[in-house]
């Protein structure tokens, strides 16, 4: 096997796994929900981990981003070192956006959806919509989808 048609085929299992996570997390939503309203301190709770976690890609620190991350993506990933791969290959304006604005997280049925507007270096918008569910002692991240945003960034 090639070094390319190995980097191929891992791409392909990242790739994989993103649509897996989201299939996982699109079924979540799927279900009749509830809105709810969050307190202003778990609004600011929940705009914390997603903040926490890009601060942690922007250091390179997989350890970090992997430790706001939930059970279920702990598991489908398996390691901090694979988390960060993912993001960097699947993601790529989470790991590195150019400018970010992050709009109310709205809850549904004990999940909290967090849509955070970005920017890539290329100056394109993207929608990040970040699914967070309450842990012991924090939010965490049980899920990301992003899209092209061909609205206004806020």
């Amino acid at each position: 096997m090639t070094s390319q048609t190995s980097a191929l085929t891992r791409f392909a299992g990242w790739r994989t796994l993103a649509v897996y996570l989201l299939a996982v997390w699109l079924a979540a939503l799927g279900a009749p929900a509830r809105a709810t309203a969050l307190s202003p301190a778990d609004e600011q709770n929940v705009r914390a981990a997603v903040q926490g976690q890009l601060a942690a890609f922007a250091a390179d620190d997989a350890n970090r981003a992997f430790s706001y991350a939930a059970p279920n993506v702990r598991d489908a990933v398996g390691t901090a070192e694979n988390f960060m791969a993912m993001v960097r290959n699947a993601y790529p304006v989470v790991y590195r956006p150019a400018s970010v604005a992050f709009l109310k997280p709205e809850s549904k049925d004990g999940q909290v959806i967090q849509r955070v507007q970005m920017q890539d270096a290329a100056g394109d918008a993207w929608l990040a919509v970040y699914s967070l569910q309450r842990g012991a002692k924090a939010w965490l991240i049980t899920g990301c989808v992003v899209l092209a945003n061909k609205g206004r960034m806020a």
